[in-house]
C-alpha cells in the first residue's frame, strides 16, 4: 500500500471489505481520522494516522516478511477450491495483499517466502538476478557422475529451447543430491531429473537466495524473518 492512500481504499483493505461497504462506512459516520469524523470517500490517509472505524483502530502494519517449512498437500497460492493453501498455515491479519516468493508443487516440502514486497520479492526470485534456490532431492534411480555433469553443464528440457543455466549438483548419497539452480521454469527441478533418465521421488527446498530454512521451524510452522534475512 502506497501513502497517502485514499480512506475508501485503506478502510477497504485493512478491515477486508469491498470498496462500496468502506463507503458505505464513511456515509454513515463511522470513521475517524485522528479523532475526527471524515465523510469524504477520497480524503487522503498518510501512514502515520490513526484510522478508526466503530470505535476499532485500523493500523496499517507496512512489509511484512515470513518464512514458512511447507508440507506436502498445501498448494501456493491464496485462494484453491480443492486443496488448503499456504495461507492457511499462517494466523495474521490483513494478509489479502500478500503473495508467495518462489512457489512449490503440492507434492514438494520446505522453504517458502510469503510477503507483501512485490519489489522484494521480484529481487529474491527473478532469473535475471541469478539467484540460487537449493534443494533436497531424492531419486527413483542411482545418481551417476554423468547425469550430474550434465545437471552442471545444463540440459534440455522437454518443450525448451535452450539448455538450462548450470546448476550447483552435490552427491550426498546414491540416490540422494542437493540441487541449486538460478531459473524458477515450470516444475524445473522434476524435469531436470527426468532429462537425465531420472525421476524425482522427494523434493524439499532448503535455501532461496541467502535465506535459509530455519531449521527449527516443524513442517507446517513459520516465523517472520529477520532483518539481516531480509537485507540478504
Amino acid at each position: 500500500m502506497k501513502f497517502p492512500c485514499r480512506l475508501d481504499k485503506f478502510i477497504s483493505h485493512l478491515a477486508q471489505i469491498p470498496r462500496s461497504k468502506a463507503k458505505a462506512q464513511i456515509k454513515q459516520k463511522n470513521v475517524m481520522i485522528n479523532d475526527l469524523i471524515v465523510t469524504a470517500f477520497d480524503h487522503p490517509v498518510a501512514q502515520a494516522d490513526q484510522v478508526m472505524l466503530n470505535g476499532e483502530p485500523l493500523t496499517y502494519l507496512g512489509k511484512r516478511y515470513f518464512m514458512l517449512n511447507k508440507p506436502v498437500g498445501y498448494v501456493c497460492a491464496n485462494v484453491d477450491e480443492l486443496h488448503p493453501t499456504v495461507f492457511d498455515l499462517l494466523d495474521e491479519p490483513n494478509m489479502n495483499d500478500f503473495h508467495v516468493a518462489g512457489r512449490l508443487d503440492i507434492d514438494t516440502t520446505g522453504l517458502v517466502l510469503i510477503t507483501n514486497d512485490g519489489d522484494w520479492s521480484h529481487k529474491i526470485t527473478s532469473p535475471k538476478h541469478n539467484k540460487f534456490k537449493t534443494y533436497l532431492v531424492e531419486t527413483q534411480e542411482p545418481l551417476s557422475e554423468e547425469a550430474l555433469e550434465q545437471l552442471r553443464h545444463g540440459v534440455q528440457l522437454h518443450n525448451e529451447k535452450e539448455l538450462t543455466r548450470p546448476a550447483i549438483a552435490e552427491l550426498i548419497a546414491s540416490y540422494s543430491l542437493r540441487l541449486s539452480i538460478s531459473e524458477g521454469k515450470y516444475h524445473q527441478v522434476k524435469r531436470m531429473l527426468a532429462a537425465v533418465d531420472n525421476k524425482v521421488v522427494e523434493l524439499h527446498r532448503e535455501k532461496i537466495a541467502n535465506i535459509e530454512l530455519d531449521s527449527t521451524l516443524e513442517s507446517g510452522e513459520y516465523r517472520q524473518l529477520t532483518a539481516a534475512e531480509i537485507a540478504l
